[in-house]
C-alpha cells in the first residue's frame, strides 16, 4: 500500500481536513488534521486513526506507526514553524 493509498484511504473513511504519510518499509509516520482532535484525548486519537488500517496491520504491511494529530490551527502553526 503506497503512502498515497493510505492518505487516501485515512481521508475517506474519516473525513479528515489533510493527512500526510510517510514511510521506509513496514514503519509509517502519520499526521492527520482535523477540528475534531481538540477536545479528544490521545487514545481515542489513535483509536481513530488506526480503526481503517487495521487489516494492514493485523496482516503485517505495516508495521511500525507513529501518529501525530493536530486542529487546523496547531498544523498551520506546525507548518510555520517548520518552514
Amino acid at each position: 500500500m503506497t503512502n498515497e493509498e493510505i492518505a487516501s484511504l485515512l481521508k475517506s473513511e474519516l473525513t479528515l481536513v489533510d493527512v500526510k504519510v510517510k514511510s521506509e518499509g513496514s514503519h509509517f509516520q502519520i499526521i492527520a488534521v482535523d477540528n475534531r482532535f481538540e477536545t479528544m484525548p490521545r487514545v481515542k486519537k489513535q483509536q481513530l486513526i488506526y480503526g481503517p488500517l487495521s487489516a494492514k496491520i493485523a496482516d503485517g504491511t505495516m508495521h511500525a506507526i507513529t501518529i501525530k494529530t493536530f486542529t487546523v490551527d496547531q498544523w498551520r502553526r506546525e507548518k510555520l514553524f517548520h518552514s
